[in-house]
């Protein structure tokens, strides 16, 4: 049975989206042709050891420019874009570096 709405004991439901924060974005500049995941989290102060890193990609999505990643041996160039779940690293290679 329908009733008719009552303006003083209706309630209306408004759903609001609020936009996720953006995570902050570091700019990581690497030496050389590449560098693997495990050591750029190394070297990004993420994780302290390789073991930890191993443990951080098996708990934690981490990204590689999109696609989720798992492998500490992956290399990971200039340009890339590594997501994780606290921050974003766009990898930089060093200035003046001969290509």
């Amino acid at each position: 049975m329908n009733r008719p709405s009552n303006p003083r004991t209706s309630r209306r439901v408004v759903k609001r989206y609020v936009s996720a924060p953006a995570k902050p974005e570091r700019s990581v500049v690497i030496q050389g042709e590449y560098i693997t995941l495990g050591q750029l989290l190394k070297f990004a102060n993420i994780v302290g050891g390789g073991g930890e890193a191993r443990v951080y990609l098996e708990s934690q999505a981490v990204k590689v420019n999109g696609e989720g990643e798992d492998r500490r041996g992956r290399k990971i160039r200039p340009g890339d874009v590594v997501s994780l779940a606290e921050e974003t690293l766009r990898i930089v290679g060093e200035e003046g570096e001969a290509e």
